[in-house]
């Protein structure tokens, strides 16, 4: 029986409060794509700079989340939490005024160090003040939910406020909340800090910045070069990975390490941060398709793609926030296991889609396929930050932050260069046949090689680019699928092996 004192109106108070940052920085990873165009256009930024201003923000997000979720256990989390919020709102006047893309991107890449302090932060001080399991698994579901809600909003509020002001609206749209969280925050949350930290390790902070900045670059640089040009993304992975090695041998060592890897001895535990991991993979990777599917093929504007595809974020808010109530009917793996299976569905919808009339199925099938990873988003999240004491929940929460980061970047590239191979290999034939090598790289280059030809051979080319390109976005249909299916097995046999029970290490029912 659980004697824990439950939280009262101040933690869900305090609740709220976390909230508002988790949304904001989830904003801001995709608030910037639809503004980009015209940023490029007013700071002249060319085609490089215009990636490093897209991408700075996330590489430093994903480089610092180990370090900072450790450091809130150390100094204080909501110490941490304000400092990273005031970092967050100055930095993002200084964006929002760049001069030149220069200052932009190293203004994005103080915004990714300062989001860095907030998300971990966010959720460890949620287990510190939810130390009942039915209103932690609640309290994540929200949290999870403020998450994907603001990734799928970010984008729409975007181009609302492009219709009426100019781009550097889209930073300052942070800087209310965060001095709001800076005035409330104080008097709503408490202060936590481990009773015995031991010291930060530097050399450890050093190896996990240097392992994590290589993959993801590397993970990203496969994106954009696709299957053409391996050698520099690939290099950038085997490095990353060799000092990941490194890192993992320090860790282990460690009286006090930065990552507690010992962790991963527990199996159900694993099994759930695998998964996280790998539903990452697939939900980006068919993200990633669909986006330019609604765009290229379909011939949607950037606005109205964004529209159309924000219900495959808040089918992600609505799954999570129904995740506690499954439990209790259904055994927290369970729920986990047919929320995946839903997933599977909302997989094969995508392979019965065409290149004509494939809107309706797109809609729907990225919605239930959003909805079935609730679950497994706010129930696998409680998990982990359950697995460890309260003094280690900022390890905790930054190793699974850490998760969707590699997970989202993952799928990005491997699936995005799965999809160039397939479009390239139904596009050979009519290469062959002498439509322009530039149509059988991208669906952008059989475009525009198509205003140079006579109406009828363009109508058939672009047919057949077209074609081409949903037959990539059928088969991540298949390899979603496949994900889905082999993760739910996974959560279910590590369930029943595992040493720990579901009452022990798992979210709970929230109370009515």
């Amino acid at each position: 029986m659980n004697n824990t004192r439950a939280a009262g109106r101040r933690e869900w108070l305090g609740l709220l409060v976390l909230v508002l940052p988790t949304l904001v920085v989830a904003m801001d990873m995709t608030a910037l794509f639809l503004a980009l165009p015209r940023v490029s256009a007013d700071l002249g930024a060319d085609s490089t700079q215009q990636l490093w201003i897209t991408d700075s923000y996330g590489f430093l997000v994903a480089g610092f989340v180990i370090t900072m979720g450790t450091l809130g256990d150390r100094i204080g989390r909501r110490r941490l939490l304000l400092i990273g919020a005031a970092a967050f709102a100055a930095v993002s006047i200084v964006a929002a005024w760049s001069a030149n893309p220069q200052m932009l991107i190293i203004a994005r890449g103080l915004l990714g160090i300062a989001g860095a302090t907030l998300t971990p932060s966010t959720l460890a001080l949620i287990s510190s003040m939810f130390r009942d399991e039915r209103q932690r698994g609640r309290a994540i579901a929200v949290w999870a939910t403020s998450q994907f809600a603001g990734g799928a909003l970010g984008p729409v509020l975007a181009g609302f406020l492009l219709q009426y002001f100019w781009w550097g609206s889209v930073f300052l749209i942070a800087v209310p909340v965060m001095v709001l969280l800076l005035i409330v925050g104080p008097m709503v949350l408490p202060e936590y800090r481990a009773p015995e930290p031991g010291r930060l390790d530097l050399a450890s902070v050093g190896l996990s910045l240097v392992s994590v900045l290589l993959t993801i670059y590397g993970l990203k640089r496969l994106t954009v070069e696709g299957p053409h040009d391996l050698a520099v993304p690939l290099a950038a992975i085997v490095a990353g990975l060799a000092v990941g090695a490194v890192f993992v041998r320090r860790q282990l060592k460690l009286d006090t390490p930065l990552l507690d890897l010992r962790l991963f001895r527990n199996r159900p535990f694993t099994a759930v941060l695998v998964a996280l991991v790998l539903a990452g993979v697939a939900m980006a990777g068919t993200g990633l398709m669909v986006t330019q599917y609604l765009q290229s093929v379909l011939g949607f504007s950037a606005l109205a793609s964004a529209v159309l595809f924000a219900p495959m974020g808040l089918a992600v808010a609505v799954g999570t926030m129904a995740a506690p109530g499954l439990t209790r009917w259904l055994k927290p793996s369970t729920a986990i296991a047919a929320g995946l299976a839903v997933s599977v569905l909302g997989s094969v919808l995508l392979v019965l889609v065409d290149s004509v009339h494939g809107l309706p199925l797109v809609m729907v099938g990225i919605a239930v396929l959003a909805l079935g990873t609730g679950p497994l988003f706010a129930l696998g999240t409680g998990l982990v930050v359950g697995s460890v004491p309260v003094e280690r929940a900022g390890s905790a929460a930054s190793m699974s932050e850490t998760g969707n980061y590699f997970g989202g970047s993952l799928g990005l590239a491997l699936l995005g260069v799965l999809g160039a191979s397939v479009y390239g290999g139904r596009m050979a034939d009519a290469v062959a046949a002498g439509a322009p090598a530039a149509a059988g790289e991208t669906l952008a280059g059989a475009t525009a090689a198509a205003r140079q030809l006579p109406p009828t051979e363009a109508a058939e080319l672009l047919h057949t680019a077209k074609d081409a390109f949903t037959s990539g976005v059928n088969v991540i249909g298949v390899v979603a699928a496949v994900l889905f299916s082999a993760l739910a097995v996974l959560v279910v046999k590590a369930r029943s092996t595992g040493t720990t029970t579901d009452s022990q290490a798992e979210i709970q029912p929230a109370a009515a």
